[in-house]
């Protein structure tokens, strides 16, 4: 693993991060022996609006027993939700091998370790054959991300002839400058923010085309402000996004909610398909 690799996986590690999960189940009163995905949801999607955004994205894309890779998967949330949901057969890809661990253990604890796989790999060399999946799903992953080409060049590579992209990312806005800490970085040596037309033309280029898209930006600023609000009046409250930040949780969430309000970053999704000849 590179350095800027291994600076990445730093910023994200939280120390047996998958007993911190239960020890937060236990003390929540919850049955070990039967634990359901809705008993992990305060964790278990770590991007803006969580699993309501993934149901959206999944319901734009049409998504029903697909074969589907998740690149930046974290902890493997959203892989569950589209196994369990959707009847999909998901691989999840990370560079964090703490993430991999947990997204592993988590599915095994909640049963759906048959229908999701998790694997440590970089998203700039997927460890997959061409037009290997269904769909290709990304959720806040390319400001991690330096290389966009190789990046959307592999993700074009592994989908197959007649499979869709779906991505929910947060992208600048011009050459504003944002504050850190951020949800993605600490500080900007290890943040990549591209814009949204730069992807576009990567993804043009790669016979790609847009074929749907949101602007997420109001919904994002309204669950933001909603969710700070309550970690407010319950700063500890139950199992949380504090599990996967620590404690600058709430610092992050109010620089990505004041980045885009100022309009320094906005938040979209959307589906690409290869363009048919």
């Amino acid at each position: 693993m590179n350095v800027l690799n291994s600076q990445i996986v730093n910023f994200y590690y939280q120390p047996d991060l998958y007993n911190d999960i239960i020890n937060r189940l236990t003390a929540m009163g919850v049955d070990l022996n039967n634990v359901g995905r809705k008993d992990i949801s305060g964790v278990d999607e770590f991007h803006v609006r969580g699993a309501m955004v993934s149901r959206e994205l999944a319901e734009m894309a049409n998504i029903h027993g697909a074969k589907v890779l998740d690149i930046g998967c974290g902890i493997g949330g959203p892989c569950r939700m589209l196994a369990d949901e959707y009847d999909c057969d998901v691989i999840g890809i990370d560079l964090s091998p703490e993430h991999i661990e947990t997204a592993n253990r988590l599915s095994a604890l909640v049963g759906l370790n048959l229908k999701t796989k998790f694997i440590q790999a970089d998203a700039t060399n997927l460890p997959f054959e061409d037009h290997a999946f269904d769909v290709v799903w990304t959720q806040h992953v390319q400001m991690n991300i330096g290389d966009k080409l190789k990046f959307y060049s592999e993700i074009a590579r592994v989908l197959s002839h007649k499979g869709a992209f779906v991505y929910y990312e947060v992208f600048k806005k011009e050459n504003k400058e944002v504050n850190y800490p951020m949800p993605w970085a600490d500080e900007s040596t290890i943040s990549f923010l591209g814009v949204s037309s730069q992807m576009n033309a990567i993804l043009e280029g790669l016979g790609l085309a847009k074929d749907k898209y949101t602007d997420q930006t109001e919904s994002g600023i309204h669950i933001l402000e909603k969710s700070l609000d309550k970690m407010s009046k319950h700063p500890s409250s139950g199992l949380g996004l504090i599990a996967l930040m620590g404690a600058s949780t709430k610092k992050k969430m109010t620089n990505l909610l004041n980045g885009l309000k100022e309009g320094k970053v906005h938040l979209e999704s959307g589906v690409y398909r290869r363009r048919q000849l």
